[in-house]
C-alpha cells in the first residue's frame, strides 16, 4: 500500500468530486487547492484574504479553476450557506489562527477561530443530507508536552501550554464531541458522515511568508544578506515538506470514504525518527542549499514559551493507511529552499512540477 499517495490513486479518488477547503488562502491551503485542481477536483475555498501580497495563494490563484469565497470562519450563517449550496463530497477544514507567538497577543480570538470555527463547520455538516468525508486539520502541538525526548502518539493526553496549542487541543475535543453526539460511527449508514482529525509536524515548503516561522525568517535574511536570527536553536521539531501531510490528508480522505467505521479517528503525520532535527540543523542545511549565509543565537529567556522537544509517532498512519514519508529532512529542506530561489515568473510551473514529482516518486 505504500504507493497509494500517487497520481493514479488520488485522481481516482478526487477527479470530478466536490471538495470544500477552508483556509485555502493560507500556506498549506494554497498547496492543497493547487494539488486538487491538478487532480481534476471541483474545489470551493472559504477563507480570509491572505495576509501577504506575495503569498503562494496570490501567486497561484489565477492559474487555478476554483470557487473563491472570502469570509471569516466565525461567520456561521455565511459558512453554512456556502457549504450547503455546494453539497461537498469532501471537506478539508484548515482555517485557523496558526501561529504560536501571535496566540499570546490574541488568545481569545485564537480560541474563537480554532475551536469555535471548527464547531461552526461541524454544525453545518449536520445538515448535509448526503455522504460526506470530513478531515479536520489540527497540529502536532495538541499533546500535553512533557518536554522529554519521547514520541507522542494518538492516544497520548491532549494539552497545550500556549493559547495556540491549547486551542487546537480544544479543537480535538470539539471533533470528538460532534463525532460521538451526531456522527457516531455505529450509525454511519444513517448519517453518512465520516470524520478524522490530522496532526501534522512542523511543515515547511515554498510559498510560506508568515511572521515568526523559521523558513520565512531564514529566506528573508538570506535574500537581504543579513545574519539569520535564531531564537531556539536547540529545539527539536518533526520537520516535513508540506506535500507530505497534504498527501496523507488526501489519502486518508479517500480511504476514510471507503471505510468510515474502521478509519474514523485521529492521525499523526510526521517524518521518520531520524528526521526530527534541531532548529540549528535546519538552519545550517538551509544555508548549505542556498549557497551562503550566517546565523546567530538570539535566545531570550523573557520570550514567550515554546516547546523544546516535540516528536511524533507516525506508526498508526503507516499501519492503518499504508502511508509513508517520501522525503527525508535534507530533501525536504532542499525542495523548500530551491522554491524560494525561483523568480516570480517560474513559481507557478515550479510548484506544479514539485507536486507532480512528489506524486510519482
Amino acid at each position: 500500500m505504500e504507493k497509494v499517495v500517487n497520481q493514479v490513486y488520488l485522481q481516482q479518488t478526487y477527479s470530478g468530486k466536490k471538495v470544500f477547503v477552508t483556509g485555502h488562502t493560507g500556506f498549506k491551503g494554497a498547496w492543497l487547492i493547487t494539488w486538487l485542481d491538478l487532480l481534476g477536483a471541483q474545489v470551493k475555498g472559504y477563507a480570509l484574504q491572505p495576509e501577504h501580497d506575495e503569498c503562494l495563494f496570490n501567486l497561484m490563484h489565477s492559474s487555478l479553476n476554483f470557487e473563491n469565497v472570502i469570509d471569516d470562519i466565525r461567520n456561521r450563517e455565511r459558512l453554512n450557506k456556502e457549504i450547503l449550496d455546494f453539497q461537498p463530497d469532501y471537506i478539508f477544514h484548515m482555517a485557523a489562527q496558526p501561529l504560536v507567538r501571535r496566540s499570546y497577543r490574541i488568545p481569545a480570538e485564537t480560541f474563537e477561530v480554532n475551536a469555535v470555527g471548527t464547531a461552526n463547520v461541524l454544525e453545518t455538516v449536520r445538515s448535509i443530507n448526503k455522504k460526506c468525508t470530513v478531515i479536520i486539520i489540527t497540529t502536532d502541538k495538541v499533546y500535553e508536552n512533557r518536554e522529554q525526548d519521547v514520541m507522542y502518539n494518538e492516544n497520548d493526553i491532549l494539552g497545550g501550554y500556549d493559547p495556540y496549542s491549547s486551542s487546537k487541543a480544544c479543537t480535538e475535543l470539539v471533533v470528538s464531541s460532534f463525532r460521538n453526539s451526531f456522527f457516531n460511527i455505529e450509525k454511519t449508514d444513517q448519517h453518512q458522515i465520516a470524520i478524522a482529525s490530522v496532526r501534522a509536524g512542523n511543515v515547511i515548503g515554498g510559498g510560506d511568508f508568515s511572521e515568526d516561522r523559521i523558513i520565512p525568517d531564514i529566506v528573508r535574511a538570506l535574500q537581504s544578506q543579513k545574519v539569520i536570527e535564531v531564537r531556539n536553536p536547540n529545539a527539536i521539531r518533526p520537520w516535513q515538506h508540506v506535500l507530505e501531510p497534504l498527501g496523507g490528508y488526501m489519502l486518508l480522505g479517500g480511504l476514510l470514504n471507503e471505510n468510515p467505521v474502521k478509519l474514523s479517528g485521529a492521525y499523526n503525520f510526521g517524518p521518520n525518527p531520524p528526521d526530527h532535527l534541531s532548529v540549528k540543523e535546519l538552519v545550517e542545511l538551509s544555508i548549505n542549499t542556498w549557497g551562503n549565509g550566517e546565523w546567530k543565537d538570539t535566545s531570550d529567556s523573557n520570550q514567550p514559551h515554546e516547546a523544546g522537544f516535540l516528536k511524533l509517532d507516525i506508526t498508526k498512519a503507516k499501519e492503518a493507511l499504508g502511508w509513508q514519508p517520501k522525503l527525508d529532512a535534507t530533501s525536504a529542506i532542499g525542495w523548500t529552499i530551491e522554491w524560494y530561489k525561483q523568480n516570480k515568473t517560474q513559481v507557478v510551473d515550479y510548484t506544479v512540477q514539485q507536486i507532480k514529482t512528489f506524486m510519482n516518486s
